[in-house]
C-alpha cells in the first residue's frame, strides 16, 4: 500500500473521529490543499488553535501540481522535516530543459541555489498532504475536518466570525477569529466573502496525460520538445505526466477528430518513441485543465483572508503556483500566529499579509503574461510560428542565463522564511 493510498483511510478515520458539531477555534482553514495544511502545520507548531476543513474524503487527485520546489524544500528543512518528507517515493530534476532543433538546451539550473535541497522535487501531492497532515496531527490544538464542505460565512457586525457546513453527521459550525480561505481557483470562501477578482485572459487548456516510463527513455524533465514547443514532460518515476498545451475551446473538436487524430497530434510533439501514444485508449486517458491568471483586488475582509490560488491563480506550467501557495502559507502564519495566539489579531494584521506576498505573485503572474503576449506573437507570424520562445533562444545563446531562470523557477521572487518557534 503506498503513502498515497493510506492518507485515503487516515483521512476517513479523522472524519469519522470529529463528532463535535459546534467548534470555537482560533483559525478556521477552509481547503486541506498545499497552502492549508502548511498553514495548518505551522500555527499548530505555534501553539494556536487550528481546525482545517477539506471537502473531500481523501486527499486522493490526479494531474495536481506534484512538484516541491527549492523554496518549499527549504521551508520543511527549516521545520526541520526535510530529511523525514524525502524518505517518500520521489524523483528529482537538478536541472530543467528543452528541446531545440534537435538539440537539448538546460533552461533552468537549480545548482547555485542558496538552499540547501538543490532540485525540484516530484511527489505525488497525495503523499505530500498525508505527510504534512501527520506532522500536524502531533499537536493536539490541530484539527483536521474530512467530508466537511462550506455552505456560509458567519457574519456579525461586518466582521467573518466563522463557518457553516455540512458533514456525513449533520450541520456544523465553526465560530473563529479568522477565517483562512485556502480552497483552490474556485474558492467557495472566496465567492461567499465577496472578494472582487481581477481576471487576466490566458486562451489556453491544458490536456493531461500518462505514459509509461521506460528504462530505455532519456532523462527528460519537464522538457517542451518538438516544433510547436507544446509539450511537457514531467518524470513520475513509474511514468511520465505529460501536458498537451492546446488554444482554449479546441478540445471538443479535437475530441470529435477521434483519438487516432489526436494520438497523431501528441505523437508529432512527444520526444518519446511514436508507439506510446497507443497507450491512450480513449479521451477517458485525457484530463482537461484550463490555464487561468487571476488575483483578487484585497485579499481580506475583516475576519477572513484568502492565501494561494483562492486569492491568485497561476498558469500550471513550471509548477509555480503550489510553492507559491505554499510561500503565502509561511508568510501568513509568520505574520497572524502571535495576534491569534494572544487574542489581538486586526485587520493590520491580513492586510501585512497580502502586502507582503503581492509583489511576488505581481512579478510572477507578470512573466508568465509575457511569455503568453509573447507566443502569441509568434504565432501571427508565419515566419517565427515554429520557432521556440524568445526566452528559451536567449538561454540557448547565452547559457549563464539558465542559473537566473532556476532561481526564478526554483525560488520565485522574495522567498519566505519560517520565524515562527514551535511551542514546548
Amino acid at each position: 500500500m503506498t503513502e498515497g493510498t493510506k492518507s485515503a483511510g487516515l483521512a476517513n478515520a479523522e472524519s469519522r473521529s470529529a463528532a463535535d458539531q459546534n467548534i470555537t477555534t482560533a483559525c478556521a482553514i477552509v481547503g486541506g490543499g498545499p497552502a492549508g495544511m502548511m498553514l495548518g502545520l505551522m500555527l499548530a507548531r505555534a501553539g494556536v488553535d487550528v481546525t482545517v476543513i477539506e471537502k473531500h474524503g481523501d486527499f486522493l487527485r490526479d494531474f495536481r501540481g506534484d512538484t516541491i520546489h527549492p523554496s518549499t524544500l527549504q521551508v520543511m528543512h527549516e521545520l526541520g522535516l526535510a530529511d523525514e518528507l524525502l524518505k517518500l517515493p520521489h524523483t528529482e530534476a537538478r536541472s530543467l530543459h528543452a528541446e531545440i532543433g534537435g538539440k537539448d538546451i538546460t533552461i533552468a539550473d537549480f545548482s547555485w541555489l542558496p538552499t540547501k535541497n538543490r532540485f525540484i522535487a516530484f511527489m505525488p501531492q497525495w503523499d505530500f498532504l498525508d505527510f504534512l497532515a501527520r506532522e500536524a496531527k502531533r499537536y493536539p490544538n490541530f484539527r483536521l475536518l474530512m467530508r466537511r464542505e462550506v455552505t456560509d460565512l458567519i457574519i456579525e457586525n461586518g466582521n467573518v466570525a466563522g463557518i457553516r457546513a455540512t458533514s456525513p453527521d449533520g450541520a456544523l459550525t465553526i465560530r473563529s477569529s479568522l477565517v483562512v480561505g485556502a480552497d483552490g481557483r474556485n474558492s467557495i470562501a472566496r465567492t461567499l466573502a465577496g472578494l472582487e477578482i481581477e481576471s487576466f485572459g490566458i486562451p489556453s487548456e491544458v490536456l493531461w496525460m500518462k505514459f509509461s516510463h521506460l528504462a530505455t527513455d532519456p532523462p527528460y524533465t519537464m522538457g517542451h520538445a518538438g516544433p510547436r514547443q507544446g509539450f511537457v514532460m514531467i518524470d513520475r518515476g513509474a511514468y511520465w505526466q505529460c501536458g498537451y498545451i492546446v488554444r482554449r475551446g479546441t478540445y471538443a473538436d479535437i475530441k470529435a477528430g477521434g483519438i487516432e487524430a489526436f494520438r497523431a497530434m501528441v505523437a508529432a510533439v512527444s520526444p518519446l518513441p511514436e508507439d506510446r501514444v497507443q497507450e491512450l485508449a480513449s479521451f477517458d486517458d485525457v484530463h482537461l485543465l484550463s490555464i487561468r491568471i487571476d488575483r483578487l483586488k484585497q485579499w481580506w475582509r475583516p475576519g477572513l483572508l484568502c492565501i494561494g490560488d483562492a486569492a491568485h491563480a497561476m498558469s500550471p506550467i513550471g509548477g509555480v503556483g503550489v510553492n507559491l501557495a505554499i510561500q503565502d502559507a509561511v508568510a501568513a502564519a509568520n505574520i497572524v500566529a502571535g495576534p491569534l495566539k494572544d487574542g489581538r489579531l486586526s485587520d493590520r494584521h491580513l492586510a501585512a499579509v497580502e502586502k507582503r506576498r503581492t509583489f511576488p505573485t505581481k512579478a510572477t503572474q507578470k512573466i508568465q503574461l509575457m511569455m503568453r503576449s509573447e507566443k502569441r506573437k509568434r504565432e501571427a507570424d508565419a515566419a517565427t510560428r515554429s520557432g521556440p520562445p524568445g526566452f528559451i533562444k536567449g538561454i540557448a545563446r547565452w547559457p549563464i542565463l539558465a542559473h537566473l531562470s532556476g532561481r526564478l523557477i526554483g525560488l520565485g521572487f522574495r522567498p519566505e522564511h519560517v520565524r515562527l518557534k514551535a511551542q514546548r
